[in-house]
């Protein structure tokens, strides 16, 4: 592997600012991209969802990814190790160890013989591993253990930053849609207000209540409210709330 190739991988993978970002295609680049670079069979990538636990999220292989889900039905392997402890694990020869036996015998019969598992971690917080297969006993050098990391710190760093971006822009939707839900809020009122002869206070207070006997979103019936579709006891003058 070139200095040059080298660099325009890692260069890639911190282009996660694009308008066209697309996450899955980053996942499996990055399982291709440990094969080319590191020289090992296959590569498989587990990440935490949204409630902590791990999924398989990319798999260079139909194998690998058979595998991978296996370790995480069974909760046992190399890799789910890696997860748990935030250090990275190293199985030059698989048949040597007796830690994970029914992992080593599933490997074993999709053709794998040696497994490296690499934490997607920055600082305390570890979000995943990046696991590397061998068809045959192989001890991965310092080198190329040490490349091999790096490719997933920066994926990491990526990855955290996009979940940073749609949270961002998670929160930012929800504030919008709440200060669009008050303005109509606020116009339902007023026009409640008028309508029944009633002050803004007393309006709202209305509102509020028929939402609730009616088991109907505070901002639906707002809308109702303006556009003119409201239920009876908010149409006329004089109908009363109980």
């Amino acid at each position: 592997m070139t200095q040059v190739r080298l660099t325009e991988v890692f260069v890639e993978l911190t282009d996660t600012l694009v308008d066209d970002f697309d996450l899955l295609d980053f996942l499996h680049g990055l399982t291709e991209k440990c094969v080319e670079i590191l020289g090992v069979s296959a590569a498989g990538l587990l990440l935490t969802d949204e409630r902590d636990r791990l999924q398989l999220v990319a798999a260079s292989t139909e194998r690998t990814r058979l595998l991978e889900l296996f370790q995480l039905q069974t909760e046992q392997g190399p890799c789910m190790d890696c997860f748990r402890t935030g250090q990275p694990v190293s199985v030059a020869d698989l048949s040597a160890t007796d830690r994970w036996p029914h992992f080593t015998q599933a490997a074993a019969e999709v053709g794998f013989a040696s497994v490296h598992a690499l934490p997607m971690r920055l600082r305390t917080e570890v979000i995943g591993a990046l696991n590397l297969f061998h068809t045959e006993p192989c001890a991965l050098d310092e080198e190329t253990l040490r490349v091999g990391q790096a490719l997933a710190d920066v994926a990491t760093v990526g990855l955290l930053q996009q979940r940073a971006i749609q949270h961002r822009d998670n929160v930012t939707e929800q504030l919008q849609t709440a200060l669009n839900t008050r303005v109509l809020i606020e116009q339902a009122k007023g026009a409640l207000a008028e309508r029944l002869g009633l002050d803004v206070d007393d309006a709202f207070i209305r509102i509020r209540a028929e939402a609730r006997t009616r088991n109907v979103r505070l901002a639906d019936l707002a809308r109702d409210i303006v556009e003119g579709t409201a239920p009876a006891p908010l149409a006329a003058r004089g109908d009363v709330i109980d």
